[in-house]
């Protein structure tokens, strides 16, 4: 998968509000009631993050769950990152 330019960045963005764009990286925090809360949350990212075979980096706080996306291979942003935040979005 290519790497978007700078304009189609721009363009993907806007279709995922809640994350923050920083670099070649989306990022997203999620926060709970509690920790099982959390950890349902992490296994429902698990389970999209397999069927789309694209992994993001997790950091689990307690009640706080942050999504990290990049697509490694190509070196920064791609299509399938915006797809799985739309996705995760759902969740």
């Amino acid at each position: 998968m290519d790497k978007l330019t700078a304009a189609e960045i721009n363009a993907a963005v806007r279709t995922v509000p809640d994350w923050t764009r920083r670099g070649a990286r989306l990022s997203r925090t999620f926060v709970f009631r509690d920790f099982r809360g959390a950890m349902q949350f992490v296994r429902a990212v698990a389970r999209r993050a397999e069927q789309a075979a694209h992994h993001p980096d997790i950091l689990i706080r307690w009640n706080k769950v942050r999504l990290t996306l990049t697509t490694h291979d190509a070196g920064g942003l791609t299509r399938k990152d915006f797809a799985l935040a739309r996705k995760l979005d759902r969740l």
